[in-house]
């Protein structure tokens, strides 16, 4: 149906951010993740993907949220506490997000770190002014406060075993301290980290404990002695460690129960997981297949939490990119990608032969490969800086291109097992590439531009069962003297179009010989199209506006205005007769070349819509842009127009059985028939014809109605009483009607303005008269008592 013209797009399905930083945790079943995004806590279904619950929304009637700084979930899974930039602290129900109670937290700085303890009765509250408060969660009172450290606390943690009655912290100061949490005394200082501490962990026998840190080392203590039994150089920063069970199956090793050995394992900058034996000071597993990147200088984060379920002997990574890759700890193979928050989403294409997938390019070197129907996620890992353009070959669907801001091209191949392989790089740009496009009729060639203002032509390798090969850069062309924005090919691939920073778009031959300057928008132009069937260039610019170009004379055929702000992208749709173009004031339009009309604009996203693709059938739309934000559309032509000429056909049908109903006499059933179908005029009809037969005969009527079409009577009777003519049947029915809206049956919106509408025609203007009259009086007082120079005026 590409043939027929669009008329309307409906959004299907929207994929949100549910994870933008800080805390996540994952409950003991292994089902959901909690997750902190902005300022709510998201329940994450990890099977579904989708957001079941969310904890700590606010009314939109509020003026801004409260921030949340922190929040921790109790050990059996009810509960959730959260710190706030306010000062309060709030306990919610897991599971149904119920705000249970607020108390104030007593602190002098911001909360920094929570912690329950082992029964879930109390919960500890770790502050940037250096003190641990304990609170007891049955009366809400604080029992103890904790003092001794200085600075912001990284670490608050109970000790599993509640005879000890100990509680752990770490603060800036890079000392572990631990209390008595029933008389609030300091017992020991361990000394030993020279940077910030960033996990604690306590053994299964109760009397060691391992704590990591920023300085790239474990370290294993005795929980009585200060001092440390082992010191273990990982040589990475570590930000997050968890102590494996006491038996348990990774790659090449197996850990049996009557083993001994303190096995932990860690992750930071590096972005790979390792395991160390404490006790050995040995390296028993090093990831090899990890999908994280490692952090981009020194010091840097990669991994920010490890987390370990037992309930499914699962391994949850969570990136510095808010991604979470689930492991299997046996295998080490990765079970599921979630894409916590995709920050702007760049570009996006469909890809394959039946288009079950599609990429997107968000704001990061890493591409995100979708399946459409339930949005799983694979990373995609190649560029070494953030990728901003994407193109597929139509000829080759399972094949695409990339480029970004690391200088280079790739071009891809979507392999039998949905496993994407990089079959060679592009080097030749020395600048960040901004757009690329291929061929329409093969799979030989592609073309890209950059900010080093060059256009290139790119061969494709031949054989592809090598990857990783050079790109070999056939054409070369200094194209514009500013920032190059897009690039088009013709879908003859005898033409290519560039559009740019300096306002103009440039249409090249195959050869990359100038064959002519497109001028005449007001500022930079950011996408450039051919149509499929018509020798004419679509551009959008900066300035708000769309023009459609003749490639032969380079005139101006058409300018569409519309758009609030930047046109960012642009695409033909219905063989050349429609548009479909996003801009920078969030708006998706739709427009008819013929007529120059916007047929439909959708308000879908909050911020800028970079991106937009369309699927070869034009079923599918699908938008991303810079609110994080994923949304898909569906034509909605066929159905919209099939449920239109249904509506037609059922009102003719009403339409002749309302008449029958007249002919026939049958006045009480054409009365619901006419209020069923909203006609005032045919229900003012049947009033007056029942009304010949008295007063009593529509006291009899109007008792066969239900209240629904009661209040809809009283709706046209209010109309009819504005009207001389009519205004007699208004007042019986008024008349009919009054005891049961005094009675509270029926209901009416606005009873002050009802009473004013239901007076009688002539009473209401005579009214109105007597007022004019008094006002006219009073002016014509005023003007006497006037000074002359004041009457002027």
């Amino acid at each position: 149906m590409a043939h027929m013209l669009k008329e309307l797009y409906e959004k299907t399905n929207e994929y949100t951010a549910f994870y933008t930083g800080g805390d996540i945790h994952w409950t003991s079943d292994g089902g959901q993740f909690l997750c902190q995004c902005e300022d709510v806590i998201k329940v994450v279904d990890i099977n579904t993907l989708s957001n079941v619950l969310t904890i700590g929304e606010v009314n939109e009637d509020k003026e801004e949220a409260d921030q949340i700084y922190t929040f921790q979930l109790s050990n059996n899974n009810e509960v959730v506490v959260t710190a706030h930039k306010s000062g309060l602290m709030k306990l919610w129900d897991k599971n149904t997000g119920e705000q249970k109670k607020v108390w104030r937290s007593g602190h002098k700085g911001a909360v920094a770190r929570l912690a329950f303890d082992s029964t879930d009765s109390n919960i500890a509250s770790a502050s940037s002014d250096g003190n641990i408060r304990l609170w007891d969660l049955n009366h809400y009172t604080c029992i103890s406060s904790l003092h001794g450290a200085m600075g912001v606390f990284t670490i608050v943690k109970y000790h599993p075993d509640v005879s000890k009655q100990l509680i752990f912290g770490a603060a800036d100061d890079t000392k572990i301290r631990s209390w008595d949490s029933k008389s609030g005394k300091e017992l020991q200082i361990y000394t030993g980290h020279f940077s910030k501490v960033t996990s604690l962990l306590f053994t299964s026998d109760g009397e060691h404990m391992v704590s990591s840190g920023r300085d790239r080392v474990l370290i294993l203590w005795k929980l009585n002695e200060s001092k440390a039994l082992k010191v273990l150089p990982v040589y990475e920063s570590i930000e997050t460690a968890i102590l494996l069970p006491s038996s348990f199956r990774i790659p090449n090793f197996k850990k049996k129960l009557e083993m001994d050995g303190i096995y932990v394992a860690c992750a930071g900058e590096k972005g790979v997981v390792k395991v160390w034996n404490m006790q050995m000071s040995r390296l028993m597993f090093e990831q090899n297949n990890s999908l994280v990147s490692p952090a981009s200088e020194e010091g840097g984060l990669a991994i920010t939490h490890l987390q370990f379920n037992e309930a499914r002997n699962m391994l949850s990574v969570v990136t510095v990119d808010h991604n979470i890759i689930i492991h299997d700890l046996e295998t080490f193979n990765c079970l599921k990608q979630m894409i916590g928050f995709t920050d702007e989403i760049l570009d996006i294409i469909f890809l394959g032969k039946d288009e079950t997938h599609f990429v997107v390019a968000t704001n990061s070197r890493d591409l995100k490969h979708y399946e459409l129907d339930n949005l799983n996620c694979k990373i995609v890992k190649g560029h070494t800086d953030i990728v901003l353009s994407l193109a597929n070959f139509p000829t080759r669907p399972d094949m695409f291109v990339s480029s970004g801001k690391d200088n280079t091209v790739r071009i891809w191949i979507n392999q039998l097992n949905n496993e994407i392989q990089c079959l060679g790089v592009g080097y030749r740009h020395t600048a960040s590439v901004g757009s690329v496009f291929t061929a329409q009729t093969s799979d030989k060639f592609f073309v890209s531009v950059s900010q080093d203002t060059c256009l290139k032509i790119w061969d494709v390798p031949k054989n592809q069962d090598v990857v990783d090969v050079k790109l070999n850069a056939t054409h070369t062309e200094l194209a514009h003297q500013m920032d190059i924005n897009c690039v088009a090919v013709s879908p003859n691939d005898k033409m290519i179009a560039t559009a740019s920073q300096d306002k103009t778009a440039k249409l090249w031959s195959e050869d990359l010989t100038l064959l002519g300057v497109l001028k005449g928008h007001r500022r930079g132009i950011w996408c450039v199209r051919f149509s499929p069937v018509d020798q004419v260039v679509l551009t959008s610019s900066a300035d708000s506006t769309l023009k459609l170009w003749s490639i032969a004379d380079l005139s101006c055929l058409k300018t569409f205005e519309g758009h609030e702000s930047s046109v960012l992208k642009i695409e033909f749709l219905s063989k050349g007769q429609q548009i479909i173009s996003s801009g920078a004031d969030g708006l998706l339009k739709l427009w008819n070349i013929k007529t120059s009309e916007c047929k439909m604009s959708l308000d879908n996203h909050d911020g800028k819509v970079w991106s937009m693709t369309v699927n070869r059938d034009e079923s599918l739309i699908i938008t991303g842009g810079s609110d994080s934000k994923l949304v898909k559309l569906k034509d909605v032509t066929v159905e919209r127009r099939e449920k239109k000429a249904k509506e037609r056909e059922e009102l003719i049908l009403q339409e002749q059985e309302l008449q029958n109903l007249l002919h026939d006499k049958k006045l009480v059933k054409a009365l619901k028939l006419a209020l069923r179908m909203e006609r005032p005029l045919h229900v003012l009809k049947i009033i007056n014809e029942v009304l010949k037969h008295g007063h009593n005969k529509l006291f009899e009527t109007l008792k066969e109605i239900n209240h629904t079409q009661k209040e809809t009577l009283l709706r046209f009777a209010v109309e009819w009483n504005t009207n001389n003519k009519n205004c007699h049947a208004a007042q019986i029915v008024f008349n009919i009607l009054t005891p049961e809206i005094i009675s509270g049956n029926l209901k009416v919106a606005n009873l002050e303005s009802f009473i004013e509408a239901s007076l009688p025609y002539t009473e209401r203007h005579f009214e109105r008269l007597t007022n004019l009259l008094q006002d006219l009086n009073f002016i014509t007082y005023t003007v006497n008592c006037m000074q002359p120079h004041a009457v002027k005026h």
